[in-house]
């Protein structure tokens, strides 16, 4: 969970420049509320994707008007001065003294960092989703599309302050108008050659691939797949017509209007692996999923070994089951046209394309049309559910997010010279895909494909078999991993109507993001639960495996935390969130009364590997944790809206003027039914406005009452503060008579090391005690090893007779036959040397061997042998002796 540093900023509140952003103008409102298209499709239902960013410029939708800023600049340019205006506050340049010239009606010349852009909608802006390369941006209403060709970020900077007029191209001037299906969903696809590829989804179940060049006009004009989905469910060869209907007539009655009404979709990401990049998962307002893999567009340009890791897993597949009795008709035939499939993408030859920098090399594929263009519609998906906590008595569904699983190259690089470059972000999760499912009420239900989303088609034309392989289809399952509620019993009967709560992914993490719903924000973070499982996952078959995922489920998994509230119930855009060097890490969200912005600490494991496992937190971050806070950060309080409603009483007053009434506006006033009537329409309308005044009034009188008490609050936490920082510091209680510092210091030196002295002293008496215990029993290689000891020892001394061994020769008992010859030799040589004077003295050896006619070789070779012989056991009695020391010393 990200801590929360601060709330909305100033620089983007009123009355700095940036709060303007936000606002919607008054020509803006005047434009909406005379809308030619009236009010009905205003309260249709459907998510507000108002705020869409390129590195630090947002764009924002204002009811029919367009925003345009960069944050960086608002936020470095604001500085709040002595002197204001009625307008706010202006702003300087750097190199200049001065304030900026202003013209008659009050408007700085200056660069204010935010231009408007002029659309050509005539509806309200329901949706903004700016492309990948962040060139085109698509403009979205209830009924139509518009792709805008986004201007140059010099013009932020430029003196011109006036409306930009930027290139417009109409999506489908005759598919996405008025009176066909409103637009559930648009998405960029995210293997779209440079981001050209546009998917929208209509709430007729209907999806079309727009290829859009901005150099070709008629790319606009028609898409290049349409696929009813209503068709495809019942659809039985690949051969049949899935294309959608161009007539508005024939629109007969089918179960599937309101089975299969769209609320969203949504795309697992172009680094996913497997084939989650090419799957379009699609939520109905009824409660089902279907998933369309694989969805692509003619042209199309995969991510590095994307195509490589699904060669190997489907030719692999192939033969796993080629040979295998016991797999269906079915199995076999989805896995031939897999391999057809990708056989028809080994026989093409790739168009290189350069990237954006940085990038490697695009290669661009065409569209595979074996075994077929249209993939089938599998669904809808079955939700198995807990039976003690699961809840279906809430069907509806308003959003989907969908978290596909990482790209896994380790076998495909092992042995290679090179490693593929990945972000942390992209290798690290789990190898299956994660389904997020957002409801009306604020529920989110988080679900697992275990058994895997991959590229099917129908069987090819043959009614019999056709037939025979249909039946044969399981149901696809979602596992409900869990259930999380975003919202409070209380506060769910007060978003019921204008609930329609919106998944935003985070910047930080695959595995966590926020939901945007009338009462504020929630942050949810998988990450506890996933890194576990996988590791559990990809540890194989072990005991006691199926036990610690059933206590993972059990347990305390996801993080969930409300990180902004709203004191009453609003219309809030789908937050953003921003990780920038210059603005820091935080998210961005706008109501129609201004900005909503939280300001968390930025991660500081930027350059860190990604940790896995939950490791204990050393005492330095426990302590720093565990801090107590002095100034919780807390939202700023905004006034309500009705104090800055201009009054609708001038307005009346003009409209009677040109009414029935206009004559009884110049006379007197006189009892009639006339005049009753006017009366009577006049009350209404202050009643009304003065029943809002005073319900604003009400609360800013609650929010004043309570000011003393969290001024008290905060004095009282500033008190503790204090007393632990005199505590340590050791300030004496009383300030009358005062210690020096040098004695005080001295005090708490000698404490210090009288502690110290009795902790070293804990400390002997604990190892003496230890010491004393009784020892703990031999292992088997300890016993050993005193066998050994025992044996050697008995080997080189005497000892018991028990111990010596029995058939071997004793190193001592060699060693004192060596003694005994040894004095045996020394004594003949003193008595050859010692004679009595009356015998005759013997003749040396030397001469007697030579009297005796010895040959010289013969002598030699005695010699050598006996100088060999003592050498040897001269030697031996060395290492004996070593031997015996390294013995004694052990």
């Amino acid at each position: 969970m990200p801590k929360i540093r601060s709330y909305t900023p100033a620089w983007l509140t009123a009355p700095a420049p940036g709060h303007t952003l936000f606002v919607e103008t008054e020509r803006a409102s005047r434009s909406s509320t005379y809308s030619p298209y009236g009010a009905a499709k205003a309260a249709e239902p459907g998510p507000k994707r108002t705020i869409a960013r390129r590195g630090t410029e947002v764009f924002i939708a204002n009811g029919r008007e367009i925003k345009w800023g960069d944050l960086v600049h608002l936020k470095e340019t604001y500085e709040p001065k002595s002197g204001r205006t009625s307008a706010g506050i202006r702003i300087k340049r750097e190199d200049s003294d001065s304030f900026p010239p202003e013209d008659a009606n009050g408007d700085s010349r200056f660069a204010q960092g935010f231009r408007s852009i002029k659309t050509p909608v005539a509806d309200e802006i329901k949706q903004l989703i700016i492309s990948p390369h962040s060139d085109l941006l698509a403009v979205v209403t209830t009924h139509t599309v518009h792709v805008c060709l986004l201007p140059d970020p010099s013009h932020l900077t430029a003196e011109d302050t006036g409306i930009i007029k930027p290139k417009y191209f109409t999506l489908g001037p005759t598919t996405h108008v008025t009176s066909k299906s409103p637009v559930a969903a648009a998405l960029w696809h995210p293997l779209g050659v440079k981001g050209s590829a546009l998917v929208t989804v209509t709430q007729d179940a209907v999806v079309r691939m727009w290829e859009i060049s901005p150099t070709d006009r008629w790319s606009f004009d028609s898409p290049s797949l349409a696929i009813d989905l209503r068709k495809l469910a019942d659809g039985t060869s690949l051969d049949q017509d899935f294309s959608a209907s161009t007539s508005t007539t024939n629109k007969t009655f089918s179960p599937d209007s309101f089975d299969m009404e769209v609320a969203a979709a949504c795309f697992g990401g172009r680094r996913s692996g497997g084939w989650s990049t090419m799957t379009l998962w699609i939520a109905m307002r009824g409660g089902d999923v279907y998933a369309l893999c694989p969805l692509l567009p003619q042209k199309w340009a995969p991510p590095p070994m994307l195509i490589e890791s699904l060669s190997v897993s489907i030719v692999a597949k192939v033969a796993a089951l080629e040979d295998d009795p016991e797999v269906s008709a079915q199995a076999k035939l989805l896995a031939q046209q897999q391999l057809e499939w990708m056989a028809d993408l080994d026989n093409q030859e790739p168009r290189v394309m350069e990237a954006a920098p940085g990038d490697p090399e695009l290669l661009v594929y065409t569209r595979p049309t074996h075994p077929g263009v249209v993939p089938r519609l599998q669904g809808p998906f079955d939700l198995d559910l807990d039976p003690e906590t699961g809840r279906d008595e809430d069907d509806e569904l308003t959003d989907i997010f969908a978290i596909g699983e990482k790209l896994d190259v380790g076998d495909l690089m092992e042995g290679e010279d090179e490693d593929l470059e990945l972000g942390d972000i992209d290798h690290e999760g789990l190898p299956l895909s994660v389904l997020c499912l957002l409801s009306p009420s604020g529920r989110v239900r988080i679900c697992i494909d275990f058994d895997g989303v991959e590229a099917k088609w129908l069987p090819p034309r043959n009614k019999s078999r056709s037939s025979r392989l249909l039946e044969e289809i399981d149901v696809p399952t979602l596992l409900t991993f869990q259930t999380l509620d975003m919202l409070r019993p209380s506060e769910e009967e007060d978003c019921i109507d204008i609930s329609w709560p919106v998944f935003t992914p985070d910047v930080t993490s695959r595995y966590s993001f926020y939901v945007t719903h009338p009462f504020g924000m929630t942050y949810v973070s998988l990450s506890p639960w996933v890194f576990r499982l996988a590791g559990e996952l990809g540890a194989g078959p072990e005991d006691g495996q199926d036990f610690r995922i059933g206590l993972m489920v059990k347990g305390e998994n996801s993080t969930r935390e409300r990180i902004y509230t709203h004191p009453q119930p609003a219309t809030f855009a789908a937050c953003t969130a921003i990780r920038d060097p210059d603005l820091g890490y935080f998210i961005l969200s706008a109501t129609p009364q201004g900005a909503v912005a939280v300001n968390f600490d930025t991660p500081e494991d930027d350059f860190e590997a990604p940790v896995m496992a939950v490791a204990s937190p050393t005492p330095e971050v426990q302590s720093k944790e565990q801090l107590e806070v002095l100034c919780a950060p807390r939202p700023p309080f905004q006034p309500p809206e009705e104090f800055d409603q201009r009054s609708d009483l001038p307005k009346l007053f003009e409209m009677m003027k040109t009414s029935k009434y206009r004559s009884l506006m110049q006379q007197e006033v006189r009892l009639s039914g006339a005049t009753l009537n006017m009366f009577t329409n006049v009350h209404h309308a202050v009643g009304g406005e003065s029943g809002r005044l005073n319900k604003a009034a009400a609360q800013l009188f609650t929010r004043l009452d309570n000011l003393p008490a969290e001024l008290a609050e905060q004095v009282r936490k500033a008190e503790g503060v204090k007393q632990k920082v005199d505590g340590i510091t050791g300030v004496d209680a009383n300030p009358k008579s005062p210690t020096p510092d040098s004695e005080r210091l001295l005090r708490r030196l000698e404490a210090a090391k009288a502690r110290q002295e009795e902790l070293a002293q804990r400390m002997e008496k604990l190892k003496r005690t230890i010491n004393r215990a009784t020892p703990r029993e031999l292992s088997d290689k300890e016993r050993a090893w005193m066998d050994e000891v025992a044996s050697v020892q008995s080997s080189i001394s005497p000892g018991e007779a028990g111990l010596r061994p029995a058939r071997v020769k004793q190193h001592w008992k060699r060693l004192e036959e060596v003694k005994a010859l040894k004095e045996d030799l020394l004594k003949q040589a003193e008595k050859l040397q010692q004679k009595p004077p009356g015998e005759a003295r013997e003749e040396p050896l030397s001469r007697s061997l030579s009297n005796r006619k010895i040959p010289p070789e013969i002598r030699k070779v005695k010699v050598a042998q006996v100088q060999s012989l003592l050498e040897r056991e001269t030697a031996l009695v060395e290492a004996v002796k070593n031997r015996l020391e390294r013995l004694s010393v052990g």
